[in-house]
């Protein structure tokens, strides 16, 4: 089994890793193991989740990078909200896929240069974005009314990782307004996992490209 790091934005992505993901890469070798990202240490305490600062992803992608150089290191940190200092985000393409895949590229090579075992991902926009890839998976949650909702908020856009990030239209915006009581660490994960990694890469190009790059590097041992 080969090892792979996941450098997650909180706990939300950690435990979609573990519960979801790593089943799934578990099949062509891979064992994901999930990290939160660090933003903020003290002599006694490390702070983890909610980062504001592209400084401090930088700090611990290259501290994971440098500790198993023989071994692939990933993210998954969501597009919406990604801190103002991350490199290539000032970029003016209006092309989501194109836009996203220059920010990572300009992530890598802003650490790449001492750092070659680095696959930095982006999750458009947001972890909730990914539920709209099967809206019937809110069932367990939600009333046919409530269903109707979600499922025109799909039908709107082109696939799940179009649905745009502001403030207003994020991903996980649209659902609390549907469903004020939904949690993103339990429901989000549990509709995650009733919809599967499959499903999901079926309809998120984006996502698909980042699991497909996993598993050629399982396969044959080069990102």
């Amino acid at each position: 089994m080969k090892r792979l790091y996941i450098l997650c934005e909180g706990q939300t992505e950690e435990d979609f890793v573990s519960i979801i993901l790593n089943p799934y890469l578990q099949s062509v070798g891979i064992v994901a193991v999930p990290i939160i990202c660090t933003t903020k240490r003290t002599p006694i305490k490390k702070y983890k989740g909610g980062v504001s600062s592209f400084r401090k992803i930088k700090k611990d992608l290259m501290t994971l990078c440098g500790e198993h150089p023989n071994e692939m290191i990933t993210t998954m940190f969501d597009l919406y909200a990604l801190p103002q200092d991350t490199p290539g985000i000032d970029t003016d393409n209006q092309n989501i896929y194109d836009k996203v895949e220059h920010i990572e590229q300009a992530v890598i090579g802003d650490i790449a240069n001492r750092r070659y075992n680095l696959l930095f991902n982006i999750v458009l926009h947001e972890f909730e974005g990914l539920l709209f890839s099967d809206v019937s998976a809110f069932g367990s949650i939600a009333d046919s009314e409530t269903l109707e909702i979600l499922h025109s908020i799909r039908a709107s856009v082109e696939t799940p990782e179009h649905i745009n990030d502001s403030p207003e239209t994020a991903p996980s915006k649209r659902i609390k307004n549907a469903i004020p009581e939904y949690s993103k660490v339990s429901d989000g994960i549990d509709i995650a996992e009733q919809i599967g990694i499959a499903k999901i890469s079926s309809e998120c190009r984006h996502f698909e490209k980042w699991i497909t790059k996993l598993v050629a590097w399982a396969k044959e041992g080069a990102l």
